[in-house]
């Protein structure tokens, strides 16, 4: 398929019946690396069958269908089967954990009365997590309103496929986890064609010999609509990996790459980061992953060293070094909004850290001054305008840092049930996208947040909610502590900083009110600070309102750093506590601070708990980044509990020394 590809007034189904009178088809890889292939046209009878299951439930066009399944292939037929049959379908993760059920209830809370498609198993898991949090009439709504996978015996009975027009709701993208309330972006057959159009134009289109392998959840906007439907609408053949997979095996992508000639491929930045640490070079040299002409790096913040280090490291295995392309997309674009130039190495810029704010004119950093290296990820797309504005709307010249706006028929039309936060977003038909960005040489560069957000792992985190929870379940006065962002070392990342009043000169009583301010952050809402600072009072301006970025300036300045160096030095263990036990409450404390809603002991099995597997790969990074080296992601599943993890972590420790003494 070229370039130039025309897919107005397309709906999706039309999309795969076109790909279903081709040869091409979807591959589904196993957990064990074993692959199963289903032609478009059996993918479109399959989805017919589990209509057919829908309808005769009672799920009718129109209805709303919330969709919880991680298996590949089951979801992907539900998938079609609610697109064929005009059922709008609600994405979600299978609620394995209790921040996944949390925002569970909070989605069907917001649905009008939705059905839910879910493993048994899964459903009992929910209505017993609302039950055990006082709303046992949710629970009982569940049920009412539940099918369940399991009672699928047969797709022998087709159901009715509807007429769909390109205004019809497709499917409802609500936002990742988060301490807030989860967004729901509605989307259109319209919207979805237009960016899939933009898509393959922008990657100089499909040919006969393209084809993709992503590993993304398809729960994620870049995994459904970027490497599912995309290449349906191609007629390409694509692969689809579990994360699990990817995250225990992270080879496992690479190879199957090389195996199949792929030739689009995908990671967020952590993906990247993930191969560095975890794939030998021996195994590299023995790839060939020359067929690779596109390989996207989007959804979270891009760093550049991690770009050059990935396409270096890969160089090796014949990774072409202009493959990589930094992208800029959200949900509510239908996914992507800019795309750099085709074969382009990596383009940056040189930013000074003080000009980044609204109304900024950036510079590059002076002579001995510190700057920040941010990504050029270049024009948009096909479809998609785009504008850097000032707080009333006003576009702002090239060099100024504003509001990145956009607008397009890829846009959606607003989010689900919430008419007040869909008219303050979208004013005049331009979408706020919520970030701050500057145009430099012509293209994009994507500067920070413009609202109280902190990006952390892939997760948006609201500073109001996390102070909430400190007010309610750590004894601080209602405004007392001020939750903010601060740049990570990485300098596209964030950091949370926690600044709490403190009165009197008792700092051995502060590290009492930090170890509390902590724990609570990291079992109630999965976050990890970076420091908790005291004071006297905390900044506002006249009318009251809460100075953070002057708190996130005097934390990046230094201003803090001898008190935190005294706490540190007041919450020292004391000396008779064993290194064994040091290392545990370490373990114990990252990994508490990325499984939020439970409280976690040393000899919890972390699988057993329903940790998921991208969440266990932040975990081993943080375990990493505290003893390189130490670890791979793979003994996390020969040594599950904090305290066997610690136990081999030392041995690794005591062996190194060991190997490593004069």
């Amino acid at each position: 398929m070229n370039s130039d590809m025309n897919l107005t007034g397309a709906t999706l189904d039309t999309l795969l019946a076109a790909a279903a009178r081709g040869s091409e088809a979807v591959h589904y890889i196993g957990s064990d690396g074993t692959e199963t292939r289903v032609p478009y046209a059996e993918l479109r009878t399959r989805a017919l069958g589990v209509l057919g299951f829908l309808q005769r439930k009672g799920v009718a066009r129109g209805d709303s269908l919330v969709l919880m399944v991680d298996d590949l292939a089951p979801f992907v037929d539900a998938f079609w089967a609610c697109v064929l049959g005009g059922i709008v379908v609600v994405p979600l993760a299978s609620p394995a954990t209790d921040e996944q059920r949390l925002k569970a209830l909070r989605v069907v809370g917001k649905l009008d009365a939705p059905w839910l498609l879910l493993e048994r198993k899964a459903l009992a898991r929910l209505g017993g997590y609302a039950r055990d949090n006082g709303d046992a009439a949710l629970a009982e709504r569940f049920a009412a309103r539940a099918l369940c996978l399991d009672e699928i015996t047969s797709l022998a009975r087709a159901g009715a496929p509807a007429t769909l027009a390109p205004d019809d709701l497709a499917f409802i993208q609500f936002s990742s986890g988060s301490t807030g309330e989860p967004k729901g972006v509605q989307l259109s057959h319209r919207n979805l064609a237009t960016n899939i159009a933009a898509i393959l134009a922008g990657i100089g289109g499909a040919g006969r010999d393209d084809s993709s392998l992503s590993w993304m959840p398809l729960t994620h906007d870049m995994g459904l609509i970027g490497f599912h439907l995309t290449p349906i609408a191609a007629g390409a053949s694509h692969w689809l990996m579990p994360p699990a997979l990817f995250v225990r095996r992270p080879l496992t992508w690479l190879r199957k790459i090389a195996e199949h000639r792929v030739s689009v491929s995908c990671s967020p930045n952590f993906g990247y980061r993930h191969v560095i640490a975890n794939v030998d070079d021996a195994d590299l040299a023995a790839l060939d992953l020359a067929s690779l002409r596109v390989l996207f790096n989007g959804a979270e913040p891009i760093a550049a060293g991690v770009c050059r280090t990935f396409v270096e490291r890969l160089a090796p295995a014949k990774l072409a070094a202009d493959v990589m392309l930094p992208v800029y997309g959200l949900a509510e674009a239908s996914l992507a909004v800019t795309f750099p130039p085709l074969r382009r190495r990596l383009a940056t810029t040189a930013l000074a850290r003080d000009a980044l704010g609204p109304g900024n004119v950036v510079r590059a950093p002076r002579e001995g001054e510190a700057g920040v290296e941010h990504v050029k990820v270049g024009t948009p797309v096909a479809g998609c305008s785009l504008r850097i504005a000032d707080a009333r709307g006003d576009a702002c010249a090239d060099g100024i840092v504003g509001r990145v706006l956009i607008c397009g028929d890829n846009v959606t039309r607003g989010y689900y049930g919430d008419p007040a936060l869909t008219a303050r977003t979208i004013v005049d038909g331009w979408l706020d996208t919520g970030d701050l960005g500057v145009i430099v040489d012509g293209e994009l560069v994507i500067t920070g947040r413009a609202k109280e957000v902190v990006y952390i792992a892939g997760r948006n985190h609201y500073p109001p909610d996390l102070e909430a929870i400190l007010e309610r379940d750590a004894g601080i006065e209602p405004g007392r502590a001020a939750i903010v962002g601060v740049r990570a070392s990485d300098c596209v990342s964030d950091e949370l900083v926690a600044f709490v009043v403190h009165k009197g000169n008792d700092m051995q009583a502060f590290v009492t009110t930090a170890a509390a301010v902590q724990r609570t952050l990291a079992e109630q809402a999965g976050v990890a600070l970076r420091a908790v600072v005291p004071l006297r009072t905390l900044p506002k301006t006249t009318s009251g309102k809460l100075q953070r970025v002057a708190l996130a300036d005097e934390f990046a300045r230094g201003v803090h750093d001898a008190t935190l160096a005294e706490l540190a030095t007041l919450g020292a263990r004391p000396d008779g506590a064993s290194p064994a036990a040091q290392l545990e409450d370490e373990l114990l404390a990252i990994c508490r601070a990325q499984i939020p809603g439970r409280p976690l002991a040393i000899d919890d099995n972390l699988f057993e708990i329903g940790t998921s597997s991208l969440t266990l790969a932040r975990i081993y990074e943080r375990v990493d980044a505290a003893y390189p080296g130490m670890l791979e992601v793979t003994d996390f599943f020969d040594y599950p509990t904090v305290k066997s993890m610690a136990a081999f972590l030392r041995q690794r420790m005591t062996a190194r020394d060991a190997a490593t003494a004069p």
